[in-house]
């Protein structure tokens, strides 16, 4: 194991323990925010912010695509804030919220603010332990913590058929919002590679669809006209039809037209 691997599972087994160590209940814990990351506190959260435009948002665990500052509350940078239910141990329950501050409550166990490095390294560890719906929705605030690079860690577990079908979608919907360059090229990977699921590897077309055009249009124009897999190949068509983009009708003229 290399020097930060082994940096990362020493941060992460420390929150772990301490997780592991409260009374059944509610665990709770905060961290910084990355860059463009915002929340209300209670039920929104959005990323990719610029100069007060985001791309994406969560409302009460549904998402949308916004092109302008349409906020109806005040929003703040952070932090995010994770609610942990525990019992014996066992995380079953987590939510996510960004900005705000917590609610007193009786019988909460708050561990206060832990490193941003810290809280992606123990949420992804959930992630992959597949323990429940907890472990699929650990992998959204691992996305929005500050100065980590964690899509090498979703794109693992993306390939992991120990792990179940659910935590799998999950992490390859994720590389797709939160990840750049690198994770195209992960993404395009993951289609290709036979030995992963299908609807994972549909997922993962998806997720492509997500990225910026620049990135994502010509992965989805590679495989609507060279992946073997026809479903595949249709998928990769059907997104690209709802990309409004010129590169796309060429696509489908061609395809038509072709003898």
């Amino acid at each position: 194991m290399t020097a930060l691997l082994l940096a990362l599972a020493l941060v992460q087994q420390g929150l772990e323990r301490r997780v592991a160590a409260a009374p059944d209940g509610t665990v709770r814990f905060s961290f910084a925010a990355r860059p463009g990351v915002y929340g209300n506190g209670r039920n929104v959260i959005s990323w990719d912010c610029r100069d007060g435009r985001c791309r994406h948002r969560q409302v009460q665990g549904n998402f949308s695509d916004v092109d302008g500052d349409d906020w109806t509350s005040a929003c703040d940078s952070g932090p995010v804030r994770v609610v942990l239910t525990v019992h014996a141990g066992t995380v079953t329950g987590l939510r996510t919220y960004v900005g705000g501050d917590w609610r007193p409550g009786a019988g909460v166990s708050d561990l206060g603010t832990v490193g941003a490095r810290e809280a992606a390294a123990y949420l992804l560890a959930l992630a992959a332990k597949d323990s429940g719906r907890a472990a699929e929705r650990a992998i959204l605030p691992a996305t929005l913590a500050d100065s980590v690079t964690i899509w090498p860690d979703l794109l693992r577990i993306a390939r992991d058929a120990r792990i179940s079908r659910r935590v799998r979608r999950s992490a390859v919907f994720w590389i797709g919002q939160a990840a750049g360059d690198a994770a195209t090229r992960g993404l395009t990977d993951l289609v290709d590679d036979r030995a992963t699921d299908r609807d994972v590897r549909e997922q993962a077309v998806f997720a492509l669809s997500q990225r910026p055009r620049e990135e994502g249009v010509p992965a989805l124009i590679r495989i609507a006209k060279e992946h073997r897999d026809a479903e595949l190949r249709r998928k990769a068509i059907f997104w690209l039809g709802q990309s409004d983009d010129p590169r796309a009708l060429a696509l489908f003229e061609e395809l038509l037209t072709k003898p």
